[in-house]
């Protein structure tokens, strides 16, 4: 009875996080993340990365949930770009269509047919076009800003990587970031950043070359209190999302942190954002295989916002 008893709890725990996954997977992916997937992955024609290609294991990856929120928090911290974003975004009124955008873009680019990932590119890059303003210090800013382009791509490409490494269910080996970095360069360039990295050394390099110019605006503050607090989700997910949250945190620089008003973990803290980022990221994989059954659970190709 005991026994009974243990196994039917642990089934409402897991239905429970699944339900919850499920929530959060479709403000990322929209309403109908198979039928979003389909468009993408069953679209014919040739593709710029294969299948087995490092760029598709990370990015078809549960770990881009944790991976796309600290990527949000490290791009903030330069000026330019969260004025761009603040002004231009429209990320208070529409957060998961941002998000959802974003996702499609990440998807058509990894995995759709060539055409496809094409038009999605030109599609950002006439967006970009648009976007030019000047921030609250009075310096002029421009989405299309080939520096400004690279430090959006370096953090993403940071960020993602870092996540899979510790949340993926395959982490890559020192050829398989190489290469993943140096996949990523490929898209980047065509978005019209130059000159980006293609090994790992070359990405830290890149990045530190950033640190000089970053820093926590009130923009950016702003931006990190309304997605940790007031971003729009369903009572059940919101203790889902405070996993993910703290497990990208725990990612972040230490000295990032204060300028965002995100406190320093100590180390309990940071144990228990690493678990909590574990059990949430398999919780996706399986929230995947229940809306998509077809196939064995957690394979990387199911198991992310993109996929």
């Amino acid at each position: 009875m005991t026994t009974s008893r243990a196994g039917t709890s642990a089934d409402a725990v897991t239905r429970l996080r699944v339900s919850a996954a499920g929530a959060v997977l479709r403000k990322v992916a929209g309403p109908d993340p198979t039928a979003a997937r389909a468009a993408v992955h069953q679209a014919p024609g040739p593709r710029w990365f294969p299948p087995d290609s490092a760029i598709a294991r990370v990015h078809g990856d549960a770990s881009m949930f944790v991976g796309g929120i600290r990527a949000l928090l490290l791009q903030s911290l330069h000026p330019r770009a969260m004025a761009a974003v603040a002004a231009h975004s429209g990320y208070r009124g529409d957060p998961w269509g941002r998000l959802q955008r974003t996702a499609t873009y990440l998807a058509q680019t990894t995995f759709g047919p060539v055409e496809q990932a094409e038009q999605a590119v030109a599609v950002v890059r006439s967006v970009h076009r648009r976007v030019v303003g000047v921030s609250e210090e009075g310096e002029p800013y421009a989405a299309s800003d080939p520096d400004l382009l690279a430090w959006v791509h370096l953090a993403e490409v940071d960020s993602f990587l870092l996540a899979h490494q510790r949340y993926g269910r395959r982490p890559l080996d020192d050829a398989g970031c190489d290469a993943y970095v140096a996949q990523t360069a490929q898209v980047g360039e065509r978005l019209g950043a130059q000159d980006l990295p293609r090994t790992v050394v070359e990405l830290h390099t890149a990045l530190g070359a950033y640190r000089p110019q970053l820093r926590g605006t009130r923009p950016a503050r702003e931006a990190a209190e309304f997605l940790h607090h007031e971003t729009p989700l369903p009572a059940v997910a919101r203790p889902f999302f405070e996993a993910l949250w703290g497990a990208a945190v725990a990612l972040l620089p230490v000295w990032a942190r204060p300028e965002l008003g995100l406190p320093v973990l100590r180390r309990p803290e940071g144990v228990a954002a690493r678990a909590g980022g574990l059990a949430m990221t398999h919780a996706i994989r399986w929230a995947l295989d229940a809306a998509d059954p077809g196939g064995p659970p957690g394979e990387e190709h199911r198991g992310g916002p993109t996929a």
